[in-house]
């Protein structure tokens, strides 16, 4: 959970990937590292920089995924920061499952259970953890007292509950469509 150091508050800019290829095509992406945004994503992601222009934050950070990444490039052009990438921002791990068509997978995952995974894949629970740890060193280290996080959509609604002291059994149903910047306070 996150700690309670420092005495400022936090302010995190996530900002959820542009569409990307296998978004369009309805595919479960998971952590698949190569799949890139369409000429929408582009767009999308170029709207989201406009919005993190206005909202000055002082530092930027991407998951190390291509469409995450060509995101954060689009930002990063727009805002002048410079750009640094991690893997603790990745989406959720989906394992064997990636890659396939989404719609097929309504019966096979179970969407219920946070401690469920798919072979070689990652549970909400360890997602949740893992945006958990890495929130809780960005609140102990901030880079800025606004950073903006470029990010995927599991991964957003982790650190909304992790923000709200709430467990993976709790995370927000709703994902944040892509393209947009969800706001967040940690440690206020």
């Amino acid at each position: 959970m996150l700690s309670d150091r420092g005495t400022r508050p936090l302010t995190l800019l996530l900002v959820r990937h542009g569409q990307s290829e296998w978004n369009a095509a309805g595919r479960m992406q998971g952590q698949t590292a190569h799949v890139p945004l369409t000429d929408l994503g582009h767009e999308q992601a170029a709207a989201a920089a406009r919005e993190l222009g206005r909202l000055r934050p002082g530092a930027l950070i991407s998951s190390d995924l291509r469409r995450a990444l060509q995101t954060a490039e689009h930002c990063a052009r727009t805002t002048g920061l410079g750009l640094s990438t991690t893997a603790a921002l990745r989406e959720q791990g989906y394992g064997v499952l990636e890659g396939r068509p989404s719609r097929e997978l309504w019966d096979v995952v179970d969407w219920t259970d946070p401690h469920w995974s798919a072979e070689g894949g990652e549970s909400l629970a360890q997602l949740h953890a893992r945006v958990a740890a890495y929130l809780d060193q960005l609140r102990e280290h901030p880079p800025a007292d606004v950073v903006a996080l470029v990010t995927h959509g599991d991964t957003i609604r982790a650190a909304q509950a992790v923000a709200a002291g709430l467990g993976p059994e709790a995370m927000p149903a709703e994902t944040p469509r892509n393209g947009t910047v969800t706001r967040l306070e940690i440690g206020a």
